[in-house]
């Protein structure tokens, strides 16, 4: 059964407090393959929580280089290795990440028994970055302190369902022409008869789509790039009353982040990314709800679906 979803594995973000301490962190099941964004401290132990298998992952996108973004990732590369991981890991990150880990490995004298892909990101402007049989994955330019991208997922469309039961009535029709039939053409009998497509076959499954936006600065001209998405992932670490530290900091309110999902008219709005100056993420929801009201406040390791 076809099956899309995100787990949060941390959703606060850099300070830490006795209650709450996972910093950003996600993982995403799209058509089968997993994704892991972002890798805050301690995502490791957040994997092992929520049951997901360190071999399925195989590519990771790095948002950006503050530390509550991947301080988690070099214990999780040590674990692959110490695991006797040989799969290949394909970081996306901007430029840096790389230097950063070599160094580590480096001086710890460790000696990878897998390899690592980096793929360096420095592009200002959507970009494709990954494509296989089934998703697509594109940068998304954020407006932060430092050079940040979020990131867009999204299937690729499927072949057309055979509807056997119509196939079954038309004996000329045989197993070599169902390929043709899946690419949505026409049948054409040895008479020359035409059955259309539509009768012979049904719509594939709606294309879901998914876009992390975190961390960023209110950035209207995201909104294109993340239309109509099933499922937006904004980052909300103040409130209203913080507008203005929000600003400074590269940040967005809730109100904020709910005003883009109404404009981009996306499916459902998943908060996060909140300071510890709020003490009640209860209180995001509440206000974000009174713009776009499909909103929800994330929660370590709750899974959402597309």
């Amino acid at each position: 059964m076809r099956k899309s979803s995100l787990t949060i594995l941390g959703c606060h973000s850099s300070i830490p407090t006795s209650n709450r301490f996972n910093p950003t962190s996600q993982i995403l099941e799209m058509n089968g393959s997993y994704f892991l964004i972002d890798c805050g401290e301690g995502t490791q132990v957040q994997l092992r929580k929520a049951k997901i298998k360190f071999s399925k992952i195989i590519h990771i996108f790095i948002s950006h280089l503050h530390g509550d973004h991947f301080f988690g990732l070099i214990g999780l590369l040590s674990t692959f290795h110490l695991l006797g991981r040989e799969k290949t890991v394909v970081i996306f990150a901007p430029k840096g990440l790389k230097e950063i880990i070599n160094v580590h490995f480096k001086w710890s004298y460790t000696k990878l028994r897998y390899p690592i892909n980096y793929i360096e990101l420095y592009s200002n402007k959507l970009e494709k970055i990954l494509e296989n049989e089934k998703v697509e994955v594109f940068t998304i330019p954020l407006k932060h302190r430092i050079y940040t991208n979020g990131f867009l997922f999204k299937e690729k469309l499927s072949p057309r369902k055979l509807n056997i039961k119509e196939i079954n009535k038309i004996s000329s029709i045989k197993i070599s022409d169902y390929k043709n039939l899946k690419l949505g053409n026409d049948f054409i009998s040895t008479n020359g008869k035409i059955v259309p497509n539509s009768k012979l076959t049904l719509d594939p499954p709606k294309i879901l789509s998914y876009a992390f936006c975190s961390d960023t600065s209110y950035h209207p001209p995201i909104i294109e790039y993340i239309k109509n998405v099933d499922l937006l992932y904004h980052e909300s670490t103040f409130l209203k009353i913080e507008e203005n530290r929000a600003t400074k900091t590269g940040h967005s309110t809730a109100n904020q982040a709910a005003d883009i999902a109404k404009r981009a008219k996306v499916k459902k709005l998943l908060l996060g990314h909140y300071s510890n100056r709020f003490p009640n993420i209860k209180d995001f929801e509440k206000e974000a709800k009174k713009i776009f009201f499909n909103t929800e406040s994330t929660e370590n390791l709750k899974t959402y679906y597309l």
